[in-house]
């Protein structure tokens, strides 16, 4: 049976995360609560993200906070971060876990489908980095993840304009860790490889991407989102005190 750390420091932390209310984020969400954090999250999908709560409530941790919210429209992600805020004070760590990998073609991209895409993808990850710096700064202290894929590292085909965000992520956190750094806040990439989601198994888990998954990771179980939120807590704990502008891929060794 696998045992996993515990992390003393993230007792009583407060966690937001974009997009925790299934898949990685979910895995996040209930992650930080079993290690004692108060967590509060956003996402689109209302039901499933009250269930998780339930869930978390059920199994005697800190029960998270939800927001439905839409995070391409900026103010009112801004609002949603101040409330919570409020609500329980500054944060002390953000994922800016949410995304959307919709399949496309480059001959369908239109200039609307590509601006969608980098309000989904990137836009709201400077956004919520902005929304809790000045709390982070009172703090002196602080760690952002911000989540990437390997699907540019990868060269992949069949979703340039996700790709490209999802390239931008860590020339994102490469650009916040300095200037953030001078305040004691750390910001990372935890970039996930194929990870085994409801949405990838229902979507696009055939018997070709079985191959791919056996020809390509060095490691041939199946990649869950409990190993990405694994990397996520070393970062956001008071163990990865020392890294920052570091991109941690965590992919069974396909990049």
């Amino acid at each position: 049976m696998t045992q996993l750390a515990k992390f003393g420091s993230l007792r009583g932390k407060r966690v937001f995360i974009t997009g925790g209310g299934t898949g990685i984020g979910e895995a996040m969400v209930i992650s930080f609560a079993e290690q004692g954090a108060q967590v509060a999250f956003v996402d689109i999908a209302r039901d499933a993200s009250l269930a998780l709560i339930r869930r978390v409530k059920e199994a005697g941790y800190p029960e998270p906070l939800f927001r439905q919210c839409d995070i391409t429209d900026i103010p009112a992600l801004q609002a949603t971060i101040n409330e919570l805020a409020g609500l329980v004070g500054d944060f002390d760590i953000l994922v800016n876990n949410a995304a959307n990998d919709q399949r496309h073609e480059t001959s369908d991209v239109t200039p609307e489908f590509w601006d969608k895409c980098i309000a989904v993808n990137q836009r709201p990850m400077f956004f919520t980095c902005q929304a809790v710096l000045e709390g982070m700064k009172k703090k002196g202290a602080g760690s952002i993840i911000n989540v990437g894929s390997i699907s540019w590292h990868v060269k992949n085909a069949g979703y340039p304009a996700y790709a490209t965000t999802k390239a931008a992520v860590h020339g994102l956190t490469r650009g916040l860790a300095r200037e953030f750094g001078a305040h004691g806040i750390r910001v990372n990439t935890v970039t996930p490889g194929w990870v085994m989601t409801q949405r990838q198994i229902d979507l696009w888990l055939d018997d070709a991407g079985e191959q791919d998954i056996k020809r390509n990771q060095c490691l041939q179980n199946k990649l869950m989102p409990q190993h990405v939120a694994s990397m996520v807590l070393f970062l956001a704990a008071d163990d990865g005190a020392m890294c920052t502008a570091q991109e941690f891929i965590v992919d069974a060794g396909w990049v």
